[in-house]
């Protein structure tokens, strides 16, 4: 039977939101999935867009190849909890990271489900 355990980003400072200060690739660090290719983190993120204008936000979610690993969005002006990964799975310590094309305006907060078989 597998077990589940809710957890914080790895990227994450005490759970608070990630700031996005890179603007190319590599992004800035989001979260690193467990280890090994039995058990999986279900990741859940959101995106807060603090600037003036939408932003254009791009997650390397476990590399950068286009266009399997790469998720490309706009995020509109003054919007907050903006989802933008429903529960994707990763594991193999595969990284999330993000970037914007402009620095410091975005936050991506969220969990990762630990599901442990």
């Amino acid at each position: 039977m597998s077990a589940y355990s809710k957890r914080r980003l790895s990227g994450s400072v005490d759970g608070k939101q990630i700031l996005i200060e890179e603007t190319a690739t590599p992004g800035t660090l989001i979260h690193t999935a467990v280890s090994g290719s039995v058990d999986m983190d279900e990741v859940w993120l959101y995106v807060t867009n603090n600037h003036t204008d939408a932003i254009s936000l791009t997650l390397e979610f476990g590399g950068v190849t286009v266009p399997n690993d790469l998720i490309q969005l706009s995020v509109p002006s003054k919007t907050g909890l903006y989802l933008i990964i429903p529960g994707f799975i990763l594991n193999n310590s595969q990284v999330v990271r993000a970037f914007a094309d402009v620095a410091d305006v975005a936050c991506i907060s969220g969990w990762v489900n630990r599901i442990t078989n």
